[in-house]
């Protein structure tokens, strides 16, 4: 995906938004600014965070401090502007990665000046959402600017990048049946459904109405000590002001809003249609980060017998606090999460050798070191007022740290003149130390662990014809427990995040076997894959019980098989219209599950049966083009279980089929404008628990020098 593709067919306001017609390819971006948005593949769900990477360029992205919504990429380090463009690569085919690519790679690569150049966007955008007591219109602005230059052997790129935007309810508040009987006031304004399970319910109210504003600064600095070598720095900023509000529906026989009830008194317990419950986590909450992130590195590009790379990276989290009320409208009471000093460092060094001497060579090896090292500091206090209070007593502490090391070697070998082997392997050596953690009445501290791998990896392709290419790839992959999968234990009100110190890594063997036809003008591929992973690292949820309770399971085995076919053509039927489509389809299954053999049989969390994105572009003049593209994710269920048998309602994860369009009118030489919409229908569509978007416009006014 380019610079022009995504200028010309995306509604693009953050980074995440710029893979989404990609094939196999689901970003679970809730509204626009989401710091949940999780990449899921063909093989990997929707929460499942650590099983894909993304960078950009030199620097890591992916938070692999957690394996769940929570520890999504660093979107927000990257303005879609800066983008020159997005690479996605399948599976844990290449040892030049870590096991965590055992779903998928991600590569932004981004701009770096020839000569003057100056970008200025601003975009506005509304929602209307509309879902049971909720009516509302949900506004956001977006701005930003670039300027980069190549002066000599120096060279730099500043750019600053400002949201704000208006999200809709990501949660609504249910109630609980209480039985036998007691002091409860009667109140109206409920709405009474049923939930993914079947099962009746009663929706009190909305939250997680996120009101939130990022800005993104960034500067990159290059030098070329030679026209083969260049060092790079980049230094990026992100900041982060949240407030999330709430919207309750109940009201009193004097018209008051109730948000919760209380431990006792007239409030313990409202009374809705002649039957008493109890209703809590109508709770508003607030944040504040200030993240900050660097990269060095220094790299020759000769193209000749020798080639290497070193780079270094960092990622700090310098500010992070969150608070949440407790029990909002009966008293001001809450609790403040501080993750300051929670971070990651990386380092890389690589290199490229090529006996031939040249990107022909009939090998070309590629062999490197990494290092990187996570560390998770999360205390949460108790205070008086959540709002603005002073931190009052610690109630609880996660601590811990990873590190893993790796060693890799691997050589493409065309030993003849249609054929290439690829044929590596990469050791990783793993460790957690320092884990531990406090409930508020005792602390935790866990063993130090180790453990290595080795991943051997294999392909071979094969050129029948000028038209026809062939490959067969196989490879194994490794992801290691991350810090907060082991260590962080977590009591957010709604629910309970439990840890495992003792969990063990998940391991997976994967393969594929493709077939690409180049076309007169396009190209076709069609590719089988399979996905073997023992031991796999899943998150389940128990809803039966509140609060929710949420745990890391080991799951014994899980396999995926599927097709994926994929088209692209340029000037089809007419001049200037160019169309990409795919369909995916995939049957995940649980295997072998010691713990609960209930689940033998049923389907993993998370992974549509069938995908399909299909986009059309019509470059009508060379000022105008216009798109139109359609989004379609299939069944799925959200627990191991497979108990959620309504999909399509708050708390399911339901099938879509979303239609967006884009017309990009370019009326001076240096200015453009864009309309567009996403969701044209206004389809009602959920990622358990949270609704998507609904319908949204866009409009924006963009300046190229």
């Amino acid at each position: 995906m380019t610079a022009a593709n995504i200028s010309e067919s995306i509604n693009a306001v953050t980074s995440a938004e710029t893979i989404k017609y990609l094939p196999s390819i689901v970003v679970r971006e809730r509204y626009i600014g989401d710091r949940n948005a999780i990449v899921s593949t063909r093989t990997t769900g929707t929460v499942s965070s650590a099983q894909s990477v993304v960078y950009a360029d030199d620097l890591l992205l992916s938070n692999l401090l957690g394996n769940t919504y929570s520890y999504q990429p660093r979107w927000g380090m990257v303005s879609p502007n800066e983008i020159e463009r997005v690479d996605v690569i399948y599976g844990p085919f290449s040892a030049l990665y870590p096991g965590n690519s055992m779903g998928g790679i991600v590569v932004m690569t981004t701009r770096m000046p020839e000569k003057l150049e100056a970008h200025a966007e601003v975009q506005a955008f509304q929602q209307n959402f509309k879902l049971y007591g909720t009516n509302e219109s949900n506004p956001g602005q977006h701005a930003s600017v670039s300027i980069g230059n190549k002066m000599g052997d120096w060279s730099f790129w500043l750019s600053a990048d400002h949201l704000d935007t208006h999200g809709q309810p990501m949660s609504f508040g249910t109630a609980t049946l209480k039985s036998g009987a007691g002091v409860s006031t009667p109140v109206t304004g409920a709405f009474i459904d049923r939930d993914q399970n079947g099962s009746p319910r009663v929706i009190t109210g909305a939250y997680s109405i996120d009101h939130t504003v990022q800005d993104n600064a960034k500067i990159k600095l290059a030098y070329d000590f030679s026209p083969t070598v260049r060092a790079t720095y980049s230094l990026g900023y992100w900041q982060n002001n949240s407030d999330t509000g709430v919207e309750s529906y109940l009201r009193n026989a004097a018209g008051n809003t109730i948000y919760n009830t209380a431990s006792s008194g007239a409030l313990q317990y409202v009374n809705i249609n002649g039957q008493r419950y109890s209703v809590s986590g109508i709770n508003p909450g607030s944040a504040e980060s200030e993240h900050w992130m660097q990269g060095l590195s220094v790299r020759s590009n000769t193209q000749g017998v020798w080639d290497w790379d070193v780079s270094l990276s960092s990622y700090d989290y310098g500010t992070d606090i969150s608070r949440s009320a407790s029990n909002y409208g009966n008293n001001n009471t809450g609790t403040i999460t501080d993750m300051g000093g929670t971070g990651w460092q990386t380092v890389d060094l690589r290199g490229e050798w090529r006996p031939g001497g040249s990107l022909k060579s009939e090998h070309q090896v590629s062999f490197g070191f990494h290092d990187d090292h996570y560390q998770l500091k999360s205390n949460t206090y108790s205070t008086s007022n959540w709002l603005n209070g002073a931190q009052g007593a610690l109630t609880s502490n996660s601590r811990g740290e990873t590190e893993t090391q790796a060693i890799y070697l691997q050589d493409a070998w065309r030993f003849a003149p249609d054929w290439q082997l690829v044929a590596g392997g990469r050791q990783e050596f793993w460790r957690a130390s320092q884990g531990s953690n406090y409930n508020g009445t005792s602390n935790m501290s866990y063993a130090d662990r180790s453990d290595s791998a080795f991943s051997p990896k294999l392909a071979l392709a094969y050129q029948a014809s000028a038209d026809w290419m062939f490959r067969g790839s196989v490879g194994k992959a490794v992801r290691f427990p991350t810090v907060t999968e082991m260590f962080q234990s977590i009591n957010y009100g709604a629910g309970i995040v439990t840890n495992d110190p003792n969990l063990k890594p998940e391991r997976v063997l994967s393969g594929e076997l493709s077939a690409e036809r180049a076309l007169a003008n396009g190209l076709w591929r069609v590719s089988l894959f399979q996905e073997d992973k023992n031991d796999a690292l899943i998150s389940q949820t128990n809803t039966t019980v509140t609060p929710n309770i949420t745990s890391y399971q080991n799951v014994d085995k899980v396999r995926t098989v599927g097709i994926e076919m994929a088209i692209q053509l340029t000037n089809l039927w007419l001049s200037g219209l160019d169309l990409s489509g795919s369909v995916t389809y995939a049957d995940s299954k649980i295997l072998s599950d010691i713990q609960n053999p209930a689940y033998n049989g049923n389907q993993q969390p998370r992974i549509p049966d069938w995908r399909a994105t299909l986009l059309g572009v019509y470059h009508a003049t060379e000022h105008l083009s216009l798109s139109l593209a359609v989004r379609y994710s299939g069944r799925q269920y959200n627990s191991l279980a497979n108990t959620d048998i309504n999909p399509d309602t708050y708390g399911g994860a339901s099938s879509f089929l979303i239609a967006d369009a884009k017309l990009v009118y370019k009326f001076a030489k240096q200015w453009s404008a864009a309309l567009g919409v996403d969701n044209i229908g206004n389809e009602k569509a959920y990622i358990s628990p949270h609704p998507y978007p609904q319908r949204t416009v866009f409009g924006s006014l963009k300046f190229d020098l």
